[in-house]
C-alpha cells in the first residue's frame, strides 16, 4: 500500500510506493489536473484508460508552463468495461457552456450522430435516435447506468437533470448483448466546482419560466452534487402548455481500502398538452409522467485485480388522455438491473469477466397479459407483464506501443432464447494526437411492451415479434493538436428482424378483419450507412473562443412503397456551424446555424377554426401527403459575465422558420428568453 505524510505548506511526501501508475493519486484520494484534463465517472468508458473519479480538483499553478500530451489521471486502477467499441464525445461543458442551450436535448440536436425529434418546445417531449435507428433502438445511460424504459423509448430520455448538471455526453457504439441496437447515449453529471451554489431564473415568450438551483460540497473523501428545477410554459400553440419538475443528487466517496462508491437518485414529474403528439389529427391529447430512479455502484482495486458491482432501479408512471381530462391509458413500469464484473491485469493484457441482469415489469390499462382481477386505484390496471434478461461476457484487451486490440464474447439469455454476443476493436495511434480505430460488434434489442401489446382503433398489436438484431461496422479517425480538433466517422449497420408499425388498408389477424390500421410487424432486413465529419477550434482566451462545424449523412436500403412509421423518417443530411466570440472582457456572443434535411413523407391534416380536423362529405378527414422539407435554424446567446453574476438573452429560431420533426406537428417560431445566474463559491 501507499503511505504519505503532510508537511508544512501542504506538500505531500510519500514514504512507500507500490509500483503502480495510479498509486500516488490513490493515496491522495483526489483527482489531479495536469495541463487540461476532464474526468467523468462512467462504467461505459474507454477500453483501456478509465477509472473512477474522486472528489474535487486540485489545481497546480506554476510560473513555468510546459506543454504536455493530453492524458487522463484517475485515483483508481484501470477498470475494464463491457464494450470495447469506441466512444464518440458529443458534448463537453467546458467548451460549450456559453452556447444558447437550455436543455440537453438542444445540445444533442446539433450533433451529426443523434437525431432529436421534438414534439414540443424546450424539452417538453422528444425522441432520441442514434445513427439512423429509432427511439426504441437507443439505450440511454446516466453516469454509465442503463435507465432505458422497457415500455417505450418515448420515456427513456426523460431524466431528472438539466443542462447545467451535464458535464459531458458521449456515444457508445454497438454495446453487445440485449440493449442498444443502434447505439447508446451516456450522459455524465458533475458539479462545476468542488464547493459552490448556483441559482438561475429565466423567463420569456409563451409564458415561459425556469428556476433552477444546484451546488456541490466536498469534504474529506466525499463529494455531494445536487440540483433541482422547475420549468413551465403556456404553450406556443393550442394545447402545448407544460410543467416540468426535476430533482437529482449524486454522492461519491471512498478510500483505497473500502473502494469507491457512487450513488445517484432523482425524480421527475411532467405534465404537458400533447397537440397531435401521437396522432396528428387529434389536437386534444394530454400526458402526465412521473419518474424515480436510483443506482449504487462500487469499484475497487486489489493489486492486479479490479472488482466492480452496481444495482439500479427506475420507476415510471404514465397517464395518457386521448381527450384532455379523460384518462384513457395508465402505465406503471419497473426497470431494475444489477451488474458484477472482475478484471485482472497480467502480461497479456486485461481480462474481464462479468454478468448483468435486467428485470422489466409493467402494470397497464392495456399492455400485457390480462389480470385475473383489476389492480391499482379504481382498478385502472387490467394487464401486467414481466421479463428477465441476463448477459454474460468474457473480454480481453491489450495495448502496446501504438496499438490496442480488444474482443468480447458471451451470451444473452432472454425470454426468446439464448443468443451469442460478440464485438472486436483495434486502435492505432501513429503520432501524438492521431487516433485511428476500427470495430465491429453485434447488438440486439427486445420488443418493447408497446410493440407487443398496444392496440387501439388505429393500431393492432403483434405477440409474435422477436428481438431485433444488428451487426455494426465502423471506422473512426481523430486528430488533435493545440486548439484544433478534427474527426471523421463512417459506419455500416446490417439490421435484421426490424420491428416497425406498418400501415395496412386491409388486415386479417386470426378471424378478425381490420381496415385502415397500423400493425406492428417485423421486416426481414435493412442496411443503414452513414458518414460524420467534424472540426473544431477552441481556446480559453482571445476574441474567437470557439468555432465548430459538423456534418452528418445517412442512407438506408429501406425505401419501401409501404407506409412505415419512424423507420423511414431518418435525418439524411444534418450540418451545423457555431461560433463563440468574447469581447470587452465580460461580453460573450454565441451563434449557431444548422441545416436539417429529413427523408420521408407524412400526411398533413387540415384544421378548422375550432382546432378540429376538416372532413369531407363522407366524414373522412382531408389530408395532403407532403415530403419533409429541409429547414434552417439560427440560435444565439448574448451574455455578460461578472464575478458572481451572469446576465443573458437567448433567441431560438431567430429566422422564425416553420418546421416539424414529426409530420404535421409544427415547432415554435422565434422564442426569446432572458435570464440571470448567480454563482457563489
Amino acid at each position: 500500500m501507499n503511505r504519505m505524510t503532510m508537511k508544512r505548506r501542504g506538500i505531500i511526501h510519500f514514504s512507500r510506493w507500490n509500483r503502480k501508475g495510479w498509486s500516488a493519486f490513490a493515496s491522495m484520494h483526489r483527482e489531479i489536473k495536469i495541463c487540461v484534463l476532464s474526468v467523468a465517472m462512467s462504467m461505459i468508458s474507454s477500453a483501456v484508460l478509465t477509472g473512477a473519479d474522486k472528489k474535487g480538483s486540485v489545481h497546480i499553478d506554476s510560473t513555468r508552463s510546459t506543454a504536455l500530451k493530453e492524458s487522463v489521471v484517475t485515483s483508481s486502477p484501470p477498470v475494464t468495461t463491457r464494450s470495447p467499441l469506441p466512444q464518440t464525445p458529443l458534448y463537453n461543458r467546458s467548451r460549450e457552456a456559453a452556447a444558447p442551450l437550455q436543455t440537453y436535448e438542444s445540445a444533442l440536436r446539433l450533433l451529426p450522430s443523434v437525431d432529436i425529434r421534438e414534439r414540443g418546445g424546450k424539452g417538453a417531449q422528444a425522441d432520441m435516435e442514434v445513427r439512423g435507428g429509432n427511439f426504441d433502438q437507443t439505450m440511454v445511460l446516466l453516469n454509465g447506468i442503463n435507465f432505458t424504459d422497457a415500455r417505450t423509448g418515448h420515456q427513456s430520455h426523460s431524466l431528472p437533470i438539466d443542462i447545467e448538471s451535464v458535464s459531458g455526453i458521449s456515444l457508445v457504439d454497438g454495446i453487445p448483448g440485449a440493449g442498444a441496437l443502434s447505439g447508446a447515449v451516456n450522459i455524465s453529471t458533475a458539479g462545476l466546482f468542488p464547493k459552490y451554489l448556483r441559482s438561475e431564473i429565466s423567463a420569456g415568450q409563451f409564458g415561459y419560466m425556469y428556476a433552477g438551483l444546484s451546488g456541490a460540497y466536498t469534504a474529506d473523501n466525499a463529494n455531494v452534487f445536487a440540483s433541482a428545477s422547475y420549468r413551465n410554459s403556456d404553450g406556443y400553440r393550442y394545447n402545448t402548455d407544460y410543467r416540468n419538475y426535476n430533482a437529482f443528487v449524486r454522492v461519491q466517496g471512498g478510500t483505497s481500502a473500502s473502494g469507491h462508491f457512487d450513488f445517484q437518485a432523482g425524480a421527475q414529474k411532467r405534465a404537458f398538452g400533447s397537440n397531435g403528439f401521437y396522432a396528428a389529427y387529434n389536437p386534444d391529447q394530454y400526458e402526465e409522467t412521473s419518474t424515480f430512479l436510483a443506482s449504487l455502484r462500487w469499484s475497487a482495486g486489489f493489486g492486479i485485480w479490479g472488482l466492480a458491482a452496481s444495482v439500479s432501479y427506475r420507476k415510471n408512471f404514465d397517464r395518457y388522455d386521448w381527450t384532455r381530462g379523460t384518462p384513457s391509458n395508465w402505465h406503471n413500469t419497473d426497470n431494475a438491473g444489477a451488474e458484477v464484473r472482475a478484471n485482472i491485469s497480467w502480461a497479456a493484457g486485461i481480462t474481464t469477466i462479468g454478468t448483468d441482469w435486467t428485470y422489466n415489469h409493467i402494470f397497464s390499462s392495456n399492455l400485457g397479459d390480462p389480470l385475473p382481477s383489476p389492480a391499482g386505484e379504481d382498478g385502472k390496471y387490467k394487464c401486467a407483464k414481466s421479463r428477465n434478461t441476463v448477459n454474460a461476457y468474457l473480454r480481453h484487451a491489450k495495448r502496446w506501443d501504438m496499438f490496442d486490440i480488444s474482443a468480447t464474447g458471451g451470451a444473452s439469455f432472454t425470454p426468446y432464447g439464448t443468443a451469442a454476443l460478440w464485438s472486436a476493436a483495434v486502435g492505432c495511434y501513429p503520432a501524438d494526437g492521431i487516433s485511428i480505430k476500427a470495430s465491429a460488434g453485434q447488438s440486439m434489442r427486445l420488443p418493447t411492451f408497446t410493440d407487443l401489446y398496444y392496440t387501439s382503433k388505429a393500431q393492432i398489436n403483434n405477440l409474435d415479434l422477436v428481438p431485433e438484431k444488428a451487426i455494426t461496422y465502423s471506422l473512426d479517425f481523430s486528430w488533435k493538436r493545440g486548439s484544433w480538433r478534427t474527426g471523421a466517422h463512417a459506419y455500416f449497420r446490417d439490421n435484421r428482424d426490424l420491428i416497425a408499425w406498418v400501415w395496412r388498408d386491409e388486415l386479417t389477424v386470426g378471424d378478425k378483419h381490420y381496415t385502415s390500421v397500423w400493425h406492428s410487424e417485423q421486416q426481414s432486413r435493412m442496411h443503414v450507412a452513414g458518414v460524420e465529419l467534424s472540426g473544431e477550434y477552441f481556446r480559453e482566451t482571445g476574441f474567437i473562443r470557439r468555432i465548430k462545424a459538423s456534418y452528418g449523412f445517412i442512407d438506408s436500403s429501406m425505401e419501401s412503397e409501404m407506409k412505415i412509421s419512424s423507420v423511414q423518417d431518418y435525418m439524411r443530411h444534418k450540418a451545423a456551424l457555431s461560433a463563440h466570440f468574447a469581447f470587452l472582457r465580460r461580453i460573450n456572443f454565441v451563434v449557431t446555424g444548422s441545416v436539417y434535411d429529413r427523408f420521408g413523407s407524412y400526411n398533413e391534416y387540415e384544421f378548422g377554426e375550432d382546432n378540429q380536423p376538416i372532413r369531407d362529405e363522407n366524414g373522412v378527414m382531408i389530408v395532403t401527403q407532403k415530403d419533409f422539407a429541409p429547414y434552417f435554424l439560427l440560435d444565439m446567446r448574448l451574455s455578460c459575465d461578472f464575478r458572481k453574476l451572469q446576465l443573458y438573452i437567448d433567441i431560438n429560431n431567430a429566422t422564425d422558420t416553420r418546421y416539424c420533426d414529426f409530420g404535421g406537428i409544427y415547432m415554435p417560431g422565434v422564442w426569446a428568453t432572458a435570464g440571470v445566474v448567480v454563482l457563489v463559491r
